[in-house]
């Protein structure tokens, strides 16, 4: 059995199972081994009814005193049932777990393991777990892995087929010699993925994990090098020279640019001028201006005679920047044409025409925009959003289909990351910082609460969208969750449009919705005929939506203070006062400290400096960091020493000319391609 196997070729896994693991992401052994638990969780001894506190885990033993109620609130169904020892009695709910109803009968005894709450003055054990006594007896003390699922996927089942494939697999040999492993206190590899899945305790899961760290980083880093190899012999086949039809853009401009969009497109103008194809990251703040630096950088290769293309991580936002660009070239004979997956085929038809005849100067779309169907009559220069950064392949696409020719690639980033971190990150573009917002942006007010202060929150939000604007409302969650009592979309939009009433239009939005789904939620909010959108961090790289003035981030203390800033990014758009709500519910003073930080900037760079100071152990495993620039395993500030460590390495393991360095990247499933 060979780690590039499909999950199918393990004994009793078919095809339906199989596609419940494609659901979280695992379609062959080697992703399922990847596939490392989010958190871990222990199993206290058992406790007395009388001993049950609020907010902590317990596991106590109690019997069933009554019947089982069932109620339905907006589509909810609740379950309730009494039981107790004789300490004491206990309230026990479920939620949409109505079969529980046969199975609860008066009388019988289990051991109820679970999070206690305080509901309607009463003491809660909610969507607790139900066991024989000789079942918890077997988990007491253990450290069980939590795991990313999906409705119909078990712990239980990922657990057993990754000891199948440790116990069937055979692991390549490690690229890391002993003495190595040494020297960077780092375990074999085979052993990490033993202790990340069946650690004995939790620093036996960090060294673990560790390991995988290391080497996420390092292969990322590696196709980072080779890229820049491979730049380095690009000449540049498509000169340009600045253009008067910029100057007459920047003139035409309601404001005066700022000095670091002058200075960012100078920098491009010299590179779409020198030897060598451009290679370039603009890394700016939310708000700074990027787009309108790449639009001038488009039409510079439109005056040129060539063609530009710019391509956005969804459709949506495709469509949006199609709408801003033709809208700012109002006057200007600049022909811009659109190319989506929504379109109609006819409409399809003429837009590949255009672009294959010459005629579409500027193209907007996604990244299909680089697929076979399309093709470009001469293009000059790419932009991407950073989570479509071209790798070897993309880069391939790009060449073939400019004559083997290779165009100018520039990358907009915005995620303000600490410039040590940029350097080994952005290896192989050069980097323009942009470090200013325009003076007309109104700084955004921000404010830490706690849940005492959900009623003004929500008052607040309803007389925003009386106003006539629009809100965000974050959740950690999609569903419900047995390891957390962290909020979720799911239930918090039923919440919400319980409390703001039928005239309010609250929707949701999460990842696991289908792509077309999504696009239809993002646009009716963009398109105002939704008032408050309930999301998961799926917003943080989303449309502009200039009405949206408030934002509430529920559980702000889970997230990471850049991923904050990141999500607090899609407010503050327009020309009115916007505000952002971070709701700590921790009650944890360190916490809190960090959210502060958040409360008294709105710098990307000094929260992302802060972040880095500030992020520990304690953050590796539950929310990661996510957006533009997250990995599978790693984290860019919590594991930043990590990252120098297989940025060192990586240094003293240079690739040679041929890129024989004898690690084969496929060969140990690491192939991180950009």
């Amino acid at each position: 059995m060979e780690l590039s196997d499909d999950i199918t070729s393990l004994k009793g896994i078919g095809d339906k199972t199989a596609a419940l693991f494609k659901r979280v992401g695992v379609c062959s052994l080697w992703e399922l081994l990847n596939h490392i638990p989010a958190d871990y969780q222990t199993y206290p001894g058992l406790i007395k009814a009388k001993d049950i506190e609020p907010k902590e885990t317990c596991a106590v033993k109690l019997t069933i005193k009554g019947t089982v109620n069932t109620l339905r609130v907006r589509g909810l169904s609740i379950l309730n049932v009494t039981a107790g020892d004789e300490t004491g009695t206990v309230m026990l709910s479920w939620y949409n777990m109505p079969y529980l109803k046969k199975v609860l009968k008066p009388g019988m005894t289990k051991i109820f393991f679970g999070k206690a709450e305080i509901r309607r003055d009463n003491l809660n054990l909610v969507q607790c777990r139900m066991m024989d006594p000789g079942e918890y007896e077997e988990l007491e003390g253990q450290l069980s892995p939590v795991y990313h699922l999906t409705k119909g996927l078990t712990g239980k089942s990922v657990q057993k087929a990754v000891r199948t494939v440790m116990k069937d697999c055979v692991f390549p040999e490690d690229f890391l010699s002993e003495e190595e492993r040494r020297s960077l206190d780092l375990p074999k590899l085979s052993d990490s993925f033993e202790k990340i899945h069946f650690p004995k305790d939790r620093q036996e899961a960090l060294y673990a994990r560790k390991r995988l760290v290391f080497n996420e980083f390092y292969f990322f880093i590696r196709n980072v090098r080779r890229l820049k190899n491979n730049a380095k012999k690009t000449e540049n086949s498509f000169p340009m020279m600045e253009s008067a039809l910029c100057t007459r853009f920047m003139e035409s401009l309601p404001y005066e640019l700022t000095g670091a969009q002058k200075r960012t497109y100078a920098d491009i103008i010299k590179d779409l001028a020198s030897k060598h194809a451009m290679n370039r990251l603009i890394q700016g703040d939310v708000g700074s201006g990027k787009t309108v630096v790449a639009l001038l950088a488009m039409l510079d290769a439109a005056a040129n005679g060539f063609q530009a293309a710019l391509m956005a991580p969804t459709e949506v936002l495709a469509v949006q920047h199609m709408k801003n660009i033709t809208g700012m070239l109002k006057g200007f004979d600049i022909n811009c044409v659109l190319l989506t997956g929504g379109m109609t085929e006819k409409e399809k038809r003429t837009a590949r025409k255009s672009i294959a005849e010459g005629g579409a100067q500027i193209v907007i779309g996604t990244h299909a925009l680089i697929t076979d169907l399309v093709e470009f009559k001469s293009l000059a220069l790419a932009i991407t959003d950073e989570q479509h950064r071209f790798g070897v392949g993309q880069r391939k696409a790009l060449s073939d289909k400019c004559g083997g020719k290779m165009p100018h690639v520039l990358v907009m980033s915005a995620t303000p990351i600490p410039r040590t971190l940029a350097i080994i990150l952005y290896g192989d573009l050069d980097i323009s910082v942009m470090d200013e917002l325009p003076k007309s942006r109104l700084p955004i007010k921000n404010c830490v609460v706690d849940r005492r202060y959900r009623p003004k929150a929500y008052s607040f939000i309803r007389d925003e969208v009386k106003k006539g604007h629009q809100a965000y409302v974050i959740c950690p969650l999609v569903e419900e969750s047995e390891s957390s009592d962290c909020e979720n979309v799911e239930d918090y939009t039923c919440l919400l449009r319980e409390k703001l009433g039928d005239d309010i239009r609250v929707a949701m939005l999460h990842g696991r919705m289908r792509p077309k789904e999504k696009d239809a939620v993002m646009r009716d909010f963009s398109e105002g005929n939704t008032d408050v959108l309930v999301s998961t961090t799926v917003v943080e790289v989303g449309v502009d939506v200039p009405n949206a003035t408030v934002m509430l981030i529920e559980d702000a203390h889970m997230f990471g203070l850049s991923q904050l800033h990141q999500l607090r990014g899609r407010i503050g758009r327009g020309k009115d006062q916007s505000f952002c709500i971070f709701m700590d519910n921790s009650k944890s003073r360190e916490k809190n400290e960090r959210l502060q930080i958040m409360n008294s900037t709105n710098d990307g760079f000094r929260v992302a400096s802060e972040d880095l100071k500030l992020r520990g152990p304690g953050d590796i495993f539950g929310f990661r960091q996510s957006g533009e620039l997250s990995f599978r395993i790693g984290d860019i500030f919590t594991d930043a020493k990590l990252l120098q460590q297989a940025s060192d390495y990586a240094d003293s393991h240079p690739l040679s000319s041929e890129d024989g360095d004898g690690i084969d990247d496929e060969k140990y499933g690491m192939a991180y391609l950009l």
